[in-house]
């Protein structure tokens, strides 16, 4: 048998992580197998080993890409600008999260609703598996880090309020991020625009005008 190429191993690693998050976000993480993905992905039973260790490394690679989907445009926008508001960074992530497809870390078209169904059963796998948890504690706290970084500039600038503890007002803005998620996922709420439009007004308050960022 031929040996794949780098090309052709991305490929088929790709097209096992899509089966995956297709039985993921159907079933549910423990009610999917590695033979359920290997048939969902046209291989054989075996060909998953190939290119994980096991079904916990393709969830992780999954959550990845999920997490990376929501709070990747907050920390461009958090660490690009230097007086970004509250719901300006709130409203880079809602607006990732109304597309209905984003770019995987391997540059792979994706279904947003997918990822965001794997997203909310990777919370309670934090609870279960270690590596997961390690994952996601490096990951929030780099994101809250870029957060509190940014509400202090907006602090400077005069467009974040200046008795808003900047460290606990980023734990604020990932926990607004996080209960969308799961009403999205839940309890179909799918109006992004409005939610976007209510924080602003819920942010800003009657009668006043939310800064523009610089």
């Amino acid at each position: 048998m031929p040996r794949l190429t780098p090309e052709r191993r991305e490929a088929k690693r790709a097209e096992i992580v899509a089966a995956a998050r297709r039985c993921f976000s159907r079933d549910g993480f423990h009610q999917t197998s590695m033979p359920d993905i290997a048939t969902e992905a046209g291989v054989s039973a075996g060909a998953p080993y190939r290119y994980f260790a096991s079904k916990d490394e393709i969830i992780l690679a999954i959550a990845g890409d999920a997490f990376r989907l929501i709070f990747t445009p907050i920390e461009q926008l958090a660490t690009g600008t230097s007086a970004a508001s509250v719901a300006a960074l709130l409203a880079a992530s809602l607006e990732a999260l109304s597309a209905e497809t984003v770019t995987d870390a391997a540059g792979h078209a994706v279904p947003v609703e997918e990822l965001l169904r794997c997203a909310v059963q990777t919370w309670s796998e934090l609870l279960r598996n270690d590596a997961a948890r390690a994952h996601a504690v490096e990951g929030f706290e780099s994101v809250r880090g870029s957060i509190a970084g940014a509400l202090r500039r907006g602090q400077a600038a005069g467009t974040v309020a200046p008795d808003v503890d900047p460290e606990r007002g980023a734990r604020v803005v990932m926990g607004l991020l996080h209960g969308f998620l799961l009403q999205r996922v839940a309890f179909d709420l799918t109006d992004t625009a409005g939610f976007n439009d209510d924080i602003r007004a819920l942010l800003t308050g009657p009668g006043q005008q939310e800064a523009t960022p610089r």
